[in-house]
Formats: C-alpha cells, sequence, structure tokens
C-alpha cells in the first residue's frame, strides 16, 4: 500500500513541477510592460565565467516600458551588453557609460499573436510533460507484484485524475497569459 502511495506522490510532484517550470517559462514571455524576468536568464560572460546577469548588476524598472541595468562592475558593461545582444530578446541596449538601458517597444497586433503562440507552445509542452508524468506513474503499477486488480485501478483512476486536474491548470494559465498579452 505504501509503494502505491509513493507511486501518486511521485506523479503529483511531477506534475507539479511541470506547472511550475510553465508559470517560468511564462514569466520570460513578455506582455507589454518591462519587467526585470525578460533579462532574468541572460548569462554574461564574467572574467571567463558564465554568470546570471542579475549577480553582475543591478536589474531595475524605472518605468513601465524601461529597463535599467546597472553594472556593479564598470568594466563589465560591454560583457553585459554584449550578453543581451546575444541572448535574441529583441532589444537594442544603449549604454551611457554607467547604466544600460532597455527601452522596451510597444507589442505590435503582429507580435502580440506570435507571442500568445510562444505561450500555447509552452502550455502544450508542460501537457506532454503531465501525460508523461501519468505514464510514468502507470508503468510504475504494471512493476508492482502481490497487489490486487482493484486497487490498481482505482490507483489508474486517481492517476487520470490528477493528470486531468493539472491539464485544466494548464489550460487556465494559458488563457490568462494570453488575456494578458493580447490586452492592448
Amino acid at each position: 500500500m505504501e509503494e502505491l502511495d509513493l507511486i501518486v506522490e511521485s506523479v503529483q510532484h511531477d506534475m507539479e513541477a511541470a506547472v511550475k517550470h510553465l508559470d517560468h517559462a511564462f514569466q520570460r514571455i513578455r506582455a507589454g510592460r518591462a519587467s526585470t524576468n525578460m533579462v532574468q536568464d541572460v548569462m554574461v560572460e564574467y572574467y571567463g565565467a558564465l554568470t546570471p546577469i542579475n549577480q553582475v548588476a543591478n536589474v531595475s524598472i524605472p518605468d513601465a516600458m524601461t529597463i535599467s541595468i546597472q553594472p556593479w562592475d564598470a568594466k563589465a558593461i560591454n560583457d553585459i551588453e554584449k550578453a543581451i545582444i546575444n541572448s535574441n530578446l529583441g532589444f537594442a541596449p544603449s549604454n551611457n557609460g554607467v547604466n544600460i538601458i532597455l527601452n522596451v517597444p510597444p507589442l505590435t497586433e503582429e507580435r502580440r499573436r506570435e507571442l500568445a503562440k510562444q505561450a500555447k507552445a509552452e502550455t502544450e509542452d508542460t501537457k506532454v510533460v503531465v501525460r508523461n508524468a501519468r505514464q510514468n506513474g502507470l508503468k510504475e503499477l504494471k512493476k508492482l507484484d502481490g497487489v490486487s486488480e482493484d486497487l490498481i485501478k482505482g490507483i489508474e483512476a486517481d492517476i487520470q485524475v490528477l493528470t486531468d486536474k493539472y491539464v485544466k491548470i494548464c489550460d487556465e494559465h494559458f488563457k490568462a497569459k494570453e488575456a494578458e498579452i493580447m490586452k492592448v
């Protein structure tokens, strides 16, 4: 019985992790306003090591359409600028010698649709991960010996209920993100 509970807990943990990953992916998809999350995954080559941008500079949002990056080491400003350009975020950094300023352009209708498609793709990928977690749980159930078929059928039903729940959560998160993206 304990093994069955562990399998269900493991499946649920994997599904929760998939939804957390989806939320993280959605944070990187901008929705018209500047956010520090837009640059959080930029890695800067700093003294020979790839370092997250927030560990080499202060990233702030002075207004809704601007991201300001102030390096802690003035010598790193060019490396940070190069990392932003290479990250394909679509920003053209301007450097005043002290700060790097990223102007976040307003989203066009075409760009909004593109971002909505990107969010939809992330959602579909997450649903695949959720379904794979279900499959892995069912495989683990089949490996068990000495457990009644009725008990296994009950656990399979529980795993399906979890799967349906997390797929629905993914859809709800997508609808909210899509509304945020498409809002002018």
